[in-house]
């Protein structure tokens, strides 16, 4: 008798899939994210830690965007300075413009230029990183040798982006405000001082100290996100090249939907206190 497996139309297929196959994968990845997310905490509140890797980090993510930082924020500030003067002009009101920058730049422009600007130099290049230790064995070799490459490589980097980010956010707000300076100072001649006493009037620590807080999730969004699309990449060349541009992309995703649910959130204390 022939043991070899019906193979006529009639035979049923095996499935391969619970929900549906495109379903299914989406919740294993929403699952895997989740794990990695919690594993974050577990691995980092545990020794050995890793202080140089992570000031090694640090300069790479912070020091090293300082340029670009500089050079965004400063054409922010002269840009929006010289777009929002003529709206401002029609009802007399010029006098408003240090006020109206600072407001615009410390609750809002900083923070979120900051973090695409981040997501988009320091997420592809942590996301490429690491997926091209993924693919080449790199990391197989450090589990191999005793090191935990979870610890080493993400909570590492994660630290550096959400400690970086805010840093760099006071960074791009100061040379804004001082192209917003230059920009006022040519057409109204205004003093150092009475720029910053009209702008800073209207601005409180709540303000700062928000500012802050939305530019420490944007760092620690940027990190993760990038260190789980390249710790999870595939493929050859190809995956790395996936992952680069994953990192990017969802960061920047994750970094809209964390802006307006955070401003909710902060129009909601500023109303009740």
């Amino acid at each position: 008798m022939s043991s070899e497996p019906d193979t006529s139309p009639s035979a049923p297929r095996r499935r391969t899939w619970v929900l549906a196959p495109g379903l299914d994968a989406a919740l294993t990845s929403v699952y895997d994210a989740a794990v990695f997310f919690v594993r974050f905490f577990t691995d980092g509140i545990r020794p050995p830690y890793h202080p140089k890797e992570v000031l090694k980090q640090c300069y790479e993510v912070g020091v090293r965007s300082l340029p670009l930082i500089m050079l965004t924020g400063f054409v922010v500030g002269v840009v929006f300075t010289k777009q929002s003067r003529p709206s401002l002009a029609s009802f007399g009101a010029t006098s408003w413009l240090p006020s109206l920058i600072t407001i615009a730049l410390v609750r809002s422009l900083a923070p979120l230029v900051t973090a695409l600007i981040c997501a988009g130099r320091v997420g592809s290049s942590i996301g490429a990183e690491l997926g091209s230790m993924r693919v080449t064995e790199q990391i197989e070799a450090m589990e191999v040798s005793g090191i935990n490459p979870f610890k080493y490589l993400v909570v590492t980097r994660t630290l550096a982006t959400t400690f970086m980010v805010p840093a760099l956010m006071l960074w791009c707000a100061f040379v804004g405000l001082c192209g917003s300076y230059l920009n006022v100072h040519g057409n109204e001649g205004t003093s150092v001082a009475s720029f910053i006493k009209n702008g800073f009037s209207t601005i409180s620590f709540f303000d700062v100290g928000s500012s802050f807080a939305k530019s420490f999730v944007f760092g620690f969004t940027i990190g993760l996100v990038a260190c789980y699309k390249g710790y999870h990449a595939t493929s050859g060349t190809q995956g790395v090249g996936r992952a680069a541009n994953a990192s990017v992309v969802m960061s920047m995703f994750f970094i809209f939907i964390e802006e307006v649910l955070i401003v909710q959130i902060i129009t909601f204390l500023r109303d009740t206190t």
